[in-house]
C-alpha cells in the first residue's frame, strides 16, 4: 500500500467520493474481507461486495489474500493507498489553469498553481512508481506570524528577491542533459486546526 495516491481518472474520482466507498477505503487501510467490513460499517455483506468490486475495478483496492471458508472463498482486500488526492486532471477542460488569470496576488491564482502542482506531481509520481524509481522533489512548509500588513509585504518582496537570485544563479537553460524543474512558493494565512 502506498502512503498517498493521486486519482486522475474522472470515473475513479467519482467512485472515491461516494461517502460509503470513502468510508470503506478508510477502513481498508488494514486488510479486510466483505464480512469484516460489513460488521464495521453496518451494511449487508452483499452490498459491501458490490462496493468492493467497484473500488477494485477503479484500482482503489486490491486483493491481498484469498481464504477458503467452507464451500466459499473469502477475498481479503486492502486500499491501494492510505490516502488519496483527486487531481485536477480529472476535471478535464474545466481544471484550474494559472494561465487563465495570471494575477500573482490573487487567491484564485494561488489555488490554480496548487492545482497544477497536484496534477503535475501526481503524474510524475505515477510514472516514477510504475518505473520503480524515486521522484526527486523538495518542499518547505512553515509558518510565520507578521506584526503588520507592511511586514507581510516586505517579507514577500524579500522572498521574491531571494528566490529570483537563486534561480538566476542555478538556472542553466542550455545545459546538455539539464532537466527543468518548477519552483512554487506560496504565502497564505494559516487556518487553526484541532490536533488529535
Amino acid at each position: 500500500m502506498h502512503e498517498l495516491s493521486v486519482i486522475d481518472d474522472p470515473a475513479a474520482a467519482g467512485v472515491s467520493l461516494d461517502p460509503v466507498r470513502a468510508r470503506m477505503l478508510a477502513e481498508l487501510a488494514v486488510p479486510g474481507s466483505a464480512t469484516t467490513l460489513a460488521a464495521k460499517i453496518g451494511l449487508p455483506r452483499q452490498k459491501v461486495n458490490y462496493h468492493l468490486r467497484t473500488l477494485e475495478q477503479h484500482g482503489l483496492v486490491e486483493l491481498v489474500e484469498e481464504r477458503r471458508r467452507g464451500n466459499m472463498t473469502e477475498r481479503v482486500m486492502q486500499a491501494t493507498a492510505a490516502s488519496y488526492v483527486i487531481s485536477p486532471a480529472a476535471l478535464g477542460a474545466v481544471a484550474p489553469d494559472p494561465g487563465r488569470a495570471p494575477d500573482r496576488l490573487s487567491a484564485r491564482w494561488l489555488i490554480a498553481v496548487a492545482a497544477r502542482t497536484v496534477r503535475d506531481v501526481g503524474e510524475l509520481l505515477a510514472g516514477a512508481t510504475k518505473a520503480g524509481k524515486q521522484l526527486a522533489t523538495f518542499a518547505i512548509d512553515g509558518e510565520v506570524t507578521f506584526a503588520s500588513a507592511a511586514d507581510r509585504a516586505a517579507f514577500a518582496t524579500e522572498l521574491a528577491d531571494a528566490v529570483t537570485a537563486l534561480v538566476g544563479k542555478y538556472h542553466a537553460e542550455s545545459a546538455s542533459g539539464g532537466r527543468p524543474h518548477r519552483v512554487v512558493v506560496a504565502v497564505h494565512q494559516s487556518i487553526p486546526r484541532e490536533t488529535a
